[in-house]
């Protein structure tokens, strides 16, 4: 069974952030970039599989300028076999993102596809949702738990009210939640092996995908500032805070 695992770069989450002097964007002058920390879960998850038996090849594919090899060779020397990058200075969207991948999914033809739920830059939690609906593919979103059984994938995903089990016909895609699994981390002789593993590299043009933007960013901005919190020496004192200077009650 092939799956495809996405990736992608991101500023490393250690990182405190900065929006540029004009508000346009963020500012990743200088800043380390690292693997998506939802994305490592998938990484992870497609190697357990291959560790099983139920994966033959882990395909990795990332998307945007010549320095996301870098996170593409961290993830083969994590255990992924080969990498495609789809190369753009471009800014890419979601669906823009999706479409590339439909791309990819249709010349790959992977039994199973893995993305992180979201990146930690956007936040926006759809690619993986709009690259099930473009491809018709079933659709197992914020996945805690991952079990393939032959023709079929269940899939146990997190939601408001506990836990919920979808039961998927291959090929699938799948996103992964923060309790699916704890990434490794790669050892010194798989990072030089990754060197020498096949990496392909295309473009949006290439796989006659339009990736004009849907969306345009008005301002980036820092969140505002809270205070200070009090302390209160007992529950009478904090109600009169509440009523008094908080007034919510």
């Amino acid at each position: 069974m092939k799956v495809l695992v996405a990736v992608k770069r991101v500023v490393d989450y250690n990182v405190k952030v900065r929006p540029k002097a004009d508000g346009s964007d963020v500012d990743i002058a200088n800043v380390k970039m690292s693997i998506n920390p939802f994305c490592e879960i998938a990484v992870e998850e497609a190697v357990r599989l291959k560790e099983k038996g139920v994966a033959s090849e882990i395909v990795v594919v990332s998307m945007g300028p010549k320095q996301c090899q870098e996170q593409i060779r961290t993830a083969l020397a994590l255990g992924a076999d080969r990498g495609i990058q789809v190369e753009t200075d471009a800014e890419l969207q979601p669906l823009a993102v999706a479409k590339c991948l439909k791309a990819i999914v249709e010349k790959e033809a992977p039994q199973l596809v893995i993305l992180g739920k979201q990146s930690i830059d956007g936040d926006n939690n759809q690619t993986g949702q709009m690259l099930a609906a473009l491809t018709g593919m079933g659709q197992g979103t914020f996945a805690s738990e991952v079990n393939v059984e032959g023709e079929s994938v269940k899939v146990t995903r997190e939601i408001d009210g506990g836990l919920q089990t979808v039961e998927l016909t291959l090929p699938a895609v799948v996103t992964t939640d923060l309790r699916l699994n704890e990434p490794r981390y790669a050892s010194l002789p798989n990072i030089m092996k990754a060197k020498r593993k096949p990496l392909d590299v295309t473009t949006p043009e290439e796989l006659g995908v339009d990736i004009a933007p849907r969306t345009k960013t008005l301002k980036v901005e820092p969140p505002a500032e809270r205070q200070a919190g009090i302390k209160v020496a007992d529950v009478a004192e904090l109600v009169e805070k509440l009523k008094s200077e908080a007034k919510v009650i």
